[in-house]
C-alpha cells in the first residue's frame, strides 16, 4: 500500500486517505451523508442559524446576531431573484448573495444555473471588498462578471453587460489599489 494512503479505521467501509506532510490529516472515513448546509437541506441535516454581523460573518454564539435572512429556500427561484436584486440595490450584499445561491440551486442542472451563479459571485464578491479581502473581491467580481456576461442584456430584468462591465471596473480599480478595501471602501455597485 503506498505511503499515502493508510488502512481503513474500525467500522469504516473504504480506506481513507492520509497525505503525508499536509498540515491537516484526514483520520476517519467519510460520513455517509454530509453534515451541515450542503446540498439540499432536509429536517435532519437543518443545523442552527449562528449568530452573524452585517456582513455575514460568524459571531459567537451567545452574541446578538445583526443579520436577519429570509428561508431562501422556502421562495420560488423568481422571488429569490428579486429579492437578490432588491438587497444588491440596497447595498445589503450578503443577503443578495445568499438569495441568488439558493436560486442557482434550485436552477442547478437548467440554462439559468450559470446566470444566477454569476450573480452570487457578485455578491459574494461585493462582500469580499467590505470584508476587506482584496484577493476574495477581485476573483469573484471576475467570475461572476464572466457568468452573467454569457446572458444577453435584458435577461431575467438584468442589464447584463452593465452589471459585467460594473464589476470588471471595479476589480481593476481594487488591483491599482484605487479601492481600498475594508467596510469604508468607496465605489459605486450596479444597480440589478
Amino acid at each position: 500500500m503506498p505511503s499515502s494512503v493508510a488502512s481503513a479505521p474500525a467500522g469504516c467501509q473504504r480506506p481513507r486517505g492520509i497525505l503525508t506532510g499536509h498540515p491537516r490529516h484526514y483520520d476517519g472515513c467519510m460520513p455517509r451523508e454530509a453534515r451541515g448546509k450542503t446540498g439540499r437541506p432536509t429536517e435532519a441535516r437543518n443545523k442552527p442559524e449562528r449568530p452573524r454581523d452585517h456582513l455575514g460573518r460568524p459571531l459567537p454564539w451567545d452574541a446578538e446576531g445583526t443579520l436577519h435572512l429570509e428561508d431562501y429556500d422556502a421562495f420560488s427561484l423568481e422571488e429569490n431573484h428579486r429579492l437578490g436584486r432588491e438587497h444588491l440595490n440596497a447595498g445589503r450584499f450578503f443577503p443578495a448573495h445568499e438569495a441568488w445561491e439558493t436560486a442557482w440551486k434550485q436552477a442547478r442542472d437548467t440554462s439559468e444555473a450559470e446566470f444566477f451563479k454569476g450573480l452570487s459571485q457578485l455578491g459574494a464578491g461585493y462582500v469580499h471588498l467590505l470584508r476587506g479581502n482584496a484577493h476574495g473581491c477581485v476573483r469573484l467580481l471576475r467570475r461572476g462578471s464572466g457568468r452573467v456576461r454569457r446572458y444577453p442584456v435584458g435577461h431575467q430584468g438584468v442589464d447584463t453587460e452593465a452589471v459585467a462591465e460594473a464589476a470588471d471596473r471595479l476589480a481593476a480599480a481594487v488591483e491599482r489599489g484605487e479601492v481600498v478595501p475594508g467596510e469604508q471602501a468607496r465605489f459605486d455597485p450596479p444597480v440589478v
